[in-house]
């Protein structure tokens, strides 16, 4: 049995799961189920990555092995049918009906295994106006409603990264459909398709703000409420280096420490009198800049005001509470972000670096048992074009 197959590797050991090669949510979504324990195996396409980044570097594709399959060749096509018939999860990030034209569409992975969950990873869904057309994660986190509540009023909103659409409302939300979607073809024998769509997952992640909104205790426009940086004591300020401090100073005992620490008089009723915002944030900032955050860090370090300097991703290794967590490691030369969430009973571990295109191939064949992986093409004949 090899490294990749070994028992005691996570909660989701004796999972097997083929991944269609992608970019973007699919992979992190496959890399997850990979660090929890499952058999991933990336199929890669011909040709390498889309993004064209270095395989050694990527990590959403530690913990996997690779094939290389062209799925535009009838041989690749039964090979990839193959893994799905001894998988208990498919996941593929194509537009909708490419998979089909290709012929590894639900119906024909599920028509060799019933019991197949089948991913589909998109940004706009499997139907809707939009649902063909190509788009990324910026436009579908723009129309949910979410990228609207980033930055500040009168500026143009903040794109946070792929963090949000991509990662939180697409890979996500994948991973818990087609978990849930496996624990029911489990108990009843019969697989289903999961539409993992970013704009679904997105809008969902508003829920608390649309119960908030219907409240009336949410305005629906920018930097004007409790937590888009409109609130004084939740929020940003800058330093005297040019650096930044993230206040979070909700309640009511831990402003009242906010202000002790800041040494800050007269404002112990500023923050439930909205009128004295202004005056309450000019007092603040002024404050802040008159130190370093180096300086700031070590006032608030050990209280309960809710400080916490704005850290790089290159410094945040380095910070003690997430160095004495090993919330990041390091694995052949590249610092990483550890797998989360953590298992009491089986704990999931980097086991190895981002899988290379094609390395895997025998291994795969032989374990689980395709070996027409490694064999001649017996038809080279090839398929039309996608």
């Amino acid at each position: 049995m090899t490294e990749a197959t070994a028992p005691d590797h996570g909660p989701l050991t004796g999972v097997r799961v083929v991944e269609l090669a992608g970019i973007g949510p699919g992979p992190f979504a496959a890399m997850l189920l990979a660090d929890l324990g499952a058999d991933v195996v990336r199929v890669d396409r011909p040709g390498g990555p889309g993004l064209g980044i270095d395989p050694a570097r990527d990590i959403t594709n530690r913990n996997k092995r690779s094939v290389v399959v062209d799925l535009k060749t009838s041989d690749g096509v039964k090979h990839v049918l193959d893994l799905a018939g001894r998988a208990d999860i498919l996941i593929e990030g194509y537009r909708p009906g490419v998979a089909e034209r290709l012929g590894v569409g639900p119906e024909d992975c599920r028509a060799r295994n019933p019991r197949l969950v089948y991913g589909r990873m998109t940004g706009w869904g499997q139907e809707g106006p939009l649902a063909d057309r190509a788009g990324h994660d910026i436009g579908y986190i723009a129309v949910t409603g979410a990228l609207g509540m980033t930055g500040e009023p009168g500026r143009p909103p903040v794109a946070p990264a792929n963090l949000l659409g991509d990662y939180a409302g697409g890979s996500l939300y994948l991973v818990v459909g087609v978990l849930a979607a496996l624990h029911h073809a489990r108990a009843t024998g019969a697989g289903q398709v999961v539409d993992a769509a970013i704009v679904d997952g997105t809008a969902h992640l508003t829920s608390m703000i649309h119960g908030m909104l219907a409240a009336g205790v949410w305005q629906d426009r920018r930097g004007a409420n409790l937590l888009d940086g409109g609130c004084p004591y939740y929020g940003t300020y800058e330093t005297a280096d040019g650096a930044y401090m993230a206040v979070g100073a909700l309640e009511p005992r831990f402003y009242a420490e906010f202000l002790r620490l800041l040494d800050l008089t007269g404002l112990e009723g500023a923050h439930a009198d909205v009128t004295r915002w202004p005056e309450l944030r000019a007092r603040v900032a002024e404050r802040f800049a008159s130190r370093t955050r180096d300086a700031w860090t070590a006032v608030f370090e050990g209280t309960d005001a809710c400080v916490a300097p704005v850290l790089s991703l290159r410094e945040a290794p380095h910070h003690p509470h997430l160095a004495a967590r090993s919330t990041f490691t390091d694995h052949a030369g590249i610092t990483q972000p550890a797998p989360a969430p953590r298992f009491s009973a089986t704990p999931a571990t980097v086991r190895t670096g981002p899988a290379r295109p094609g390395a895997d191939t025998e291994e795969v064949a032989r374990d689980w048992g395709v070996p027409g992986l490694v064999s001649p093409p017996s038809n080279p004949q090839r398929k039309a074009s996608s």
